[in-house]
């Protein structure tokens, strides 16, 4: 008799072991439809709060034999699992990768279209005036270069440097591009000014600082405006095309990864660049990828063969810094080129148009 009990509760166990694996099942399919609709409208994947309002509501219904530690226990596992579920399902699917099968992007601006030639943006580090704007724009024009680059709000390490003119800054690029025939590409550091950048700039730039900055990515790519992505200095590839599609995820795939070095042991440039990840960037995904050599080196002297490996890597696009008296500039004035520099730099790497 207490044969047959044993085996009888021995199949009963089995029996649920069954039906818990099917409900897990079914559970990891809801978990996998939920991250779809959170990655179409751009919600974090993992959110904290609500997973211990979810732990907090099992104890309080938890009747036992189990203490409530125990259920915690039980389901934090489930959770976890359910996350790392949901974060493969996202690997598998970024829309800015190669892997979703799209073709390639072009972004077309200003003239010019960033996934054909290699195109040139240029101008100064910082927006200091009107005179100096003009003559960085009667550059360009006269050598063929159609998008002018000037930060109005300058995110510094130090709080006492100079951060820029803000929205005066941001009046003096338009303007100065308006005379010369040129587009604007502008960073935008915080999401209160995102509207007035774009009402200014033809392509927002969200600078190395603010790549993680997720709230400011989404405002950024809900703006109608093609994006310049810069990459975190520690930043791996993979974070750098999640970055992207926070972007993309606001409804806007016009992207483009810039490369502009990372911080490293060396201390002879400002951060190294990465010409291994123009190639894998190129590889892993279908958005134009364009080099910062200036803020790659912090100096100018080596400009032009970082600017030509970038180039051979498969960059599409290569960014610069212009200034008419780098000396006298009130940010990175020893990465600036002067207006002659600028002139041969294009010339020696095959840039002139």
């Amino acid at each position: 008799m207490a044969k047959t009990t044993l085996d009888t509760l021995r199949g009963e166990l089995e029996r649920i072991n069954l039906e818990l694996l099917e409900l897990l099942s079914r559970r990891g399919t809801v978990v996998q439809q939920v991250q779809e609709i959170k990655q179409r409208d751009g919600i974090p994947t993992h959110v904290p709060e609500r997973e211990q309002a979810m732990l907090e509501r099992l104890t309080a219904a938890n009747r036992g034999p189990f203490a409530d530690e125990t259920v915690r226990q039980l389901f934090r596992e489930i959770f976890r699992a359910s996350v790392a579920l949901m974060e493969a399902g996202q690997r598998k699917v970024l829309r800015v990768g190669r892997a979703s099968g799209g073709a390639e992007l072009r972004i077309a601006v200003g003239g010019v279209e960033f996934g054909g030639a290699p195109v040139v943006i240029a101008g100064p580090c910082a927006v200091e005036d009107e005179a100096q704007l003009d003559a960085v724009g009667a550059k360009l024009r006269e050598l063929g270069v159609r998008l002018l680059r000037g930060g109005a709000y300058k995110s510094r390490s130090s709080p006492y440097a100079f951060q820029g003119l803000g929205r005066r800054g941001l009046e003096l690029l338009r303007d100065a591009a308006r005379r010369h025939g040129l587009a604007v590409v502008t960073e935008v550091t915080d999401t209160r000014n995102v509207a007035l950048v774009a009402e200014h700039a033809d392509i927002l730039q969200v600078g190395a600082r603010n790549m993680h900055n997720y709230e400011l990515l989404r405002e950024v790519g809900g703006a109608g405006k093609p994006v310049l992505l810069k990459r975190g200095w520690s930043a791996t590839i993979e974070e750098f095309l999640w970055a992207a599609e926070y972007v993309a995820l606001s409804g806007n795939e016009r992207v483009i990864l810039c490369e502009r070095g990372i911080r490293t042991f060396e201390t002879q440039t400002r951060n190294t660049l990465d010409v291994s990840a123009v190639a894998l960037l190129r590889a892993q995904s279908r958005l134009p990828v364009v080099v910062d050599v200036s803020h790659a080196a912090g100096r100018k002297d080596i400009l032009v063969p970082l600017a030509r490996a970038g180039l051979a890597a498969g960059a599409q696009g290569v960014m610069v810094e212009v200034h008419p008296n780098p000396a006298a500039a009130r940010s990175d004035a020893g990465q600036q080129l002067d207006l002659d520099e600028f002139e041969r730099f294009l010339t020696a790497v095959g840039l002139r148009t």
